[in-house]
């Protein structure tokens, strides 16, 4: 879905479905598989291109904070379950991402901190004030999901697959520095959780890249 397309798309806004309204239809769980697939796609294609199309920074805004309007088991229950590199598959690895940045910002400062030598160049990519710490970071991830709205897209997701990468460094660098109680004595559950957190976010990274190819493709659906 390419930026040549948005000349095609109407402005409006989208209805935001609540918990509860969802509910009231019977949830997704109501649907069979076809119909909750072309739900995935559809919402998030509505999304992307009224956001897009509207040039409106306070709808741009409130997309941006979709977690605090919808909660993010809702947004899991729409997109989470679709492939990797689709546009559901993307922005729900982007508002996970973001999610996790705002529960855990000085642990998500840490992961990074610890990245930026072992991986100087996704750094730049994501171009993350310096200096930072936790509030950077979570501006950070909100200016991603404002470039998937206002800005390009392919760049948004680049942005994204850098934080990854450079993130994944950084939690294998303190699984190999752990130390469980200050006493030298290595953790090796902690740091083995840290080694496979590290191994998904790169899964993660390159689907990222993929969708900013497919995107400039106009083939991200």
């Amino acid at each position: 879905m390419a930026e040549s397309n948005q000349g095609r798309v109407n402005p409006r806004r989208p209805a935001f479905f609540t918990p509860v309204s969802m509910d009231s239809r019977g949830g997704l769980q109501s649907l069979d598989p076809a119909q909750v697939t072309e739900v995935a796609h559809e919402t998030a294609a509505v999304i992307v291109r009224t956001g897009r199309a509207a040039h409106d920074p306070a709808l741009t805004s409130r997309l941006v904070a979709l977690v605090e309007d919808l909660g993010l088991s809702t947004i899991a229950e729409l997109w989470a379950d679709r492939p990797a590199r689709t546009l559901p598959g993307a922005l729900w690895r982007l508002y996970a991402l973001r999610e996790w940045v705002y529960n855990d910002p000085a642990g998500a400062s840490a992961d990074y901190t610890a990245g930026i030598r072992f991986a100087d160049v996704p750094h730049v990519v994501v171009g993350v004030a310096e200096p930072f710490g936790p509030v950077e970071l979570m501006d950070l991830t909100d200016s991603i999901l404002t470039g998937v709205y206002g800005a390009d897209l392919a760049i948004a997701l680049e942005r994204a697959s850098g934080f990854c990468r450079v993130v994944a460094a950084g939690r294998v660098q303190r699984a190999n520095d752990s130390d469980a109680n200050g006493s030298g004595i290595q953790d090796p559950l902690w740091g083995s959780a840290q080694t496979r957190r590290a191994a998904s976010l790169l899964t993660t990274a390159d689907d990222l890249e993929a969708c900013a190819r497919l995107w400039r493709k106009d083939d991200l659906l």
